[in-house]
């Protein structure tokens, strides 16, 4: 049996955690979350014990992965909804700066324009610092939410809009990122004919 998936899911106290159909629903302080699980498993919420266990139908293979992927899913959500999730990001570059208006991020990073990037709902964005102050002080901000899918890829599509280049080390890069540098080209003087 799966290591994983046998292990039941704790239910905080101020959690609500419901099954109906192949879709479990969790609400909690941080917000609520929705997610379809695969047909062949079975969740059971057990209220008296507050605890969700997850259930096979086999073991076959599919049915073994889906088993502990779904159970650890599940606990994503449950820890999601209690504390939350967040990722950090640092902007490097001489006058980078990154900027909350409304439901957009606003960034200026180097490109002719300032690229606005919406955010999703349930994301929220801190900014610590603003703009950058030489190569020494980043911009640095913090994206946060219930869902730590969603906190992900959000955190990875910015970066995808200017990742950290090798030589100076400009762009996104996440909180405690070590980017691998190069050296830049040398000149050697004096060319003789």
């Amino acid at each position: 049996m799966s290591r994983i998936g046998k292990k039941p899911v704790p239910i905080p106290e101020k959690v609500k955690v419901a099954v109906s159909g192949n879709t479990v629903n969790v609400e909690g302080p941080k917000g609520k979350l929705q997610w379809a699980f695969d047909r062949t498993l079975s969740v059971v919420v057990d209220d008296a014990a507050r605890q969700v266990r997850v259930q096979r139908p086999d073991d076959q293979r599919r049915s073994r992965a889906l088993h502990g992927l779904t159970r650890a899913l599940i606990a994503n959500m449950v820890r999601g909804v209690t504390e939350g999730y967040q990722r950090g990001l640092e902007l490097y570059g001489t006058g980078y700066s990154v900027n909350v208006q409304g439901r957009k991020l606003v960034l200026q990073c180097g490109f002719a324009r300032p690229v606005e990037k919406p955010m999703p709902p349930g994301i929220e964005i801190q900014v610590d610092v603003a703009a950058t102050r030489g190569n020494d002080t980043p911009a640095r901000f913090w994206v946060r939410g219930p869902d730590k899918q969603l906190v992900g890829e959000f955190a990875a599509e910015v970066r995808h809009l200017k990742p950290p280049e090798p030589y100076l080390g400009k762009g996104f890069r996440y909180l405690g990122e070590h980017i691998r540098r190069k050296a830049g080209k040398t000149f050697v003087g004096g060319a003789t004919t």
